[in-house]
């Protein structure tokens, strides 16, 4: 089913900033949020499984978890699977558009934002400056390992926020889990495209989350996070439907 239309003007000519197909529903088994949400974003579609509409509410607005508020305690439970495509190829920034109209048009979303003084972490690079170079052809297939990044520096710091939340570790063969709201972690790097970063590291008993990534970030990559009050924009929903109109 096709979304709903939302019309942008360029030069006077008119574009639907919608997918050719989509199909979005409530996920058959919940698998709840230690499992994390699938979220894939190509050039010619966006898919996700057991995925919030908090997270993907995220996804559409190019916000992190903390930026992401609203009064249905559903929002960051109920889980939804969707598959969009497109004819042709677009960018990330494209993607996310049609997203936002797909979440008006089948959830009837309506939000509105709001400016909040938080404290926060900045993602910076240090004084020695980055160690890191950019992905020439983001969209070449290339071998991956669990411990391996690909994604832009706002995706690489809302993954250092949700790693922040992993408590420190006391037994060396229990693996730890987040737990919480993950922590305000801003982009304020300078670095723009996609890149790709090894996030492996040897994790030490006794020795929390934040300190380990600091280190990381300094040494390998010449990156750090620096501690700040700063005013964040907040969206908050105001109405959305939990069943999703029909595909």
């Amino acid at each position: 089913m096709r979304g709903m239309i939302t019309v942008v003007f360029w030069s006077g000519m008119a574009f639907a900033q919608v997918f050719d197909v989509a199909s979005v529903k409530p996920s058959e088994r919940i698998v709840g949020k230690d499992f994390g949400n699938q979220i894939s974003v190509k050039p010619r579609g966006f898919s996700a499984r057991n995925t919030t509409l908090k997270r993907l509410i995220g996804e559409a607005y190019r916000l992190p978890p903390h930026q992401v508020t609203g009064g249905m305690n559903w929002l960051d439970v109920r889980e939804y699977d969707i598959e969009a495509k497109l004819d042709a190829p677009v960018n990330k920034d494209e993607i996310a558009l049609r997203l936002r109209t797909l979440l008006s048009d089948r959830f009837g979303l309506a939000f509105h934002h709001e400016e909040k003084q938080m404290n926060v972490y900045e993602l910076v690079v240090d004084k020695g400056g980055a160690k890191i170079h950019r992905v020439l052809d983001p969209e070449a297939p290339v071998a991956r390992r669990q411990q391996d990044f690909r994604g832009d520096m706002r995706e690489f710091a809302n993954l250092i926020a949700l790693q922040l939340t992993i408590p420190a570790l006391e037994d060396a063969a229990t693996p730890g889990i987040g737990r919480g709201l993950p922590p305000p972690v801003i982009d304020k790097t300078g670095l723009e495209g996609i890149f790709d970063i090894d996030i492996g590291m040897k994790l030490e008993l006794g020795l929390e989350m934040f300190t380990l990534w600091q280190r990381m970030l300094q040494e390998r990559l010449g990156l750090k996070l620096e501690s700040r009050k700063a005013k964040v924009d907040i969206l908050v929903v105001d109405r959305a439907e939990r069943i999703p109109t029909a595909n």
